[in-house]
């Protein structure tokens, strides 16, 4: 039962082109290396990450109040405060004082974009770095010629190994940190990004999969340093930096994310490869994607438009300590803009 499962959910006739099998793929000649799916294993540890949540001083009673209301009116809190003997002060002091809780500090924020912007400037520089000396970057047909047996470098396997951990941290982390307005879209993004890291790499797919994760990492970079001067009260440097992130969000993921990569993945592997089945399925990831970035962009643009005419960006909603729940623009790019990638 367990063999027939696995080979209806890893059929040739669906993962590969015409005429190619898994054997083939078993045993490359002396000095290749082709991709395998137990490979990406190793991601899994990685992408775990551990911490405490800070707790508020334990009150069973108002501890279900919060759970479904979290910001009280007079009104609901007459019959707590009878029942605990509390002033309705007190009582919305403590709710306060939870609902700050359960938001993040200013140096964890800080520390959670400083370790973001290492990350994309360390795996943008190293995916140059393998990328500047191979002929696809300059030749999107080279990603097919030969297709699927293709040498896969180490520096490969490592880059692919680095995004797929952390894109993975981020989704779990969904389930444990606050839970945000975009976390449907953001759960969207996340997991079309892990299944095409996943489904490309087990596919051979690698060469077109290094120059889109390279294209993505490149405004993330400048996000995450516009985040840090916000929270380093450096007002106009974060305005500088998210009107650079802008225009390298829209010059990498409108203009040559379609019309050079989705391009080469959609005209030029199906005239040198030919379309099969999950060539499909790829290429509808890809094109969520898209649709992806050009709802973000629409949001980002509105946020550097007034950086630019009212001279500064709209705030994140997480750094205010008694913020509405209603979260603003920039939150959102943030939170999606942060994630984005394949």
């Amino acid at each position: 039962m367990t063999s027939f499962i696995s080979d209806w959910i890893w059929s040739e006739r669906f993962w590969l082109p015409e005429n190619v099998s898994w054997a083939d793929l078993e045993n490359p000649p002396p000095g290749v290396e082709y991709p395998k799916l137990g490979h990406m294993v190793y991601a899994l540890p990685l992408a775990i990450q551990a911490g405490v949540p800070r707790r508020a001083q334990p009150n069973a009673v108002l501890e279900k109040l919060y759970q479904s209301i979290a910001s009280p009116k007079s009104r609901d809190l007459e019959g707590v405060s009878k029942q605990l003997d509390w002033d309705e002060r007190k009582i919305q002091r403590w709710f306060r004082v939870r609902r700050n809780q359960d938001k993040p500090s200013m140096q964890k924020k800080f520390c959670e974009s400083l370790w973001r912007f290492t990350f994309y400037l360390v795996i943008f520089i190293f995916g140059i770095f393998q990328l500047w000396v191979s002929p696809w970057m300059w030749d999107t047909r080279q990603c097919w010629h030969n297709y699927p047996f293709q040498h896969r470098s180490p520096g490969q396997y490592y880059y692919y190994l680095a995004e797929l951990a952390f894109y993975s941290s981020l989704m779990f982390s969904q389930f444990t940190d606050i839970r945000r307005k975009d976390f449907f879209i953001m759960f969207v993004h996340h997991l079309a990004t892990i299944l095409l890291i996943t489904f490309s790499y087990t596919n051979n797919m690698v060469r077109v999969g290094t120059l889109i994760m390279s294209l993505h990492d490149a405004s993330d970079i400048f996000l995450e340093a516009a985040k840090l001067a916000n929270y380093a009260k450096y007002q106009r440097l974060c305005d500088s930096m998210f009107v650079v992130f802008t225009l390298i969000f829209f010059l990498t993921r409108l203009v040559i994310f379609p019309f050079w990569v989705i391009y080469s993945v959609l005209v030029e592997s199906w005239e040198i490869v030919g379309p099969y089945r999950a060539w499909w399925l790829l290429n509808g990831l890809l094109l969520v994607l898209q649709c992806l970035h050009v709802i973000w962009f629409y949001l980002i643009a509105r946020i550097a438009i007034k950086a630019i005419f009212k001279g500064k960006v709209s705030k994140d909603d997480r750094s205010d300590i008694e913020s509405s729940s209603d979260e603003d623009v920039y939150s959102n790019s943030h939170g999606n803009t942060n994630h984005t990638k394949t």
